[in-house]
């Protein structure tokens, strides 16, 4: 059973075009067993993102949806890599290795805003970042998550930031 406590996550989502960087914490159970960003049909992030940009990606098939991202210049990562984690929740996090951010960074010349997608991924991306984060735009937004229970209506109006 110890093997399904090694959680890993995806490749970056994002081109030479990318302008804001959209980092998650880890992609939870649901995304994992999917194979798939925002898979857990309960988490708002497709929505959210539906709404603040006005594309339809909640009817779309995943890559449908990556592709808008990038044709809107918008790219997905994490920012641990790897980790322990019983279930879903960023809190069970443990024994974690960080991505790359800063050598990701450097392949992505348009990049001026990278939002953090919920305060644990915030909390990670700004460390790893360091001094570089005064190179960009940061967004912290509210956690996309069923597990933020904040209301969708409040979420939106902080992600509504990320318009450009």
């Amino acid at each position: 059973m110890q093997s399904d406590l090694n959680k890993r996550c995806f490749p970056p989502v994002v081109d030479e075009h990318t302008e804001l960087l959209i980092l998650g914490s880890l992609p939870g159970d649901a995304s994992l067993a999917q194979q798939q960003y925002y898979a857990h049909p309960q988490n708002r992030f497709w929505h959210l993102l539906s709404d603040v940009f006005a594309i339809d990606l909640v009817n779309q098939n995943y890559q449908q949806r990556l592709q808008s991202l990038l044709s809107h210049r918008i790219g997905l990562w994490d920012v641990v890599a790897q980790a322990k984690r019983e279930g879903s929740l960023d809190s069970k996090i443990i024994e974690r290795d960080d991505n790359d951010l800063l050598a990701l960074l450097s392949t992505l010349p348009a990049l001026r805003r990278i939002a953090f997608n919920g305060g644990t991924a915030s909390k990670i991306g700004l460390k790893i970042l360091g001094p570089r984060a005064e190179d960009f735009q940061i967004h912290q937004l509210p956690s996309s998550s069923p597990a933020y229970t904040l209301a969708y209506a409040e979420k939106l109006k902080q992600w509504k930031k990320l318009r450009p």
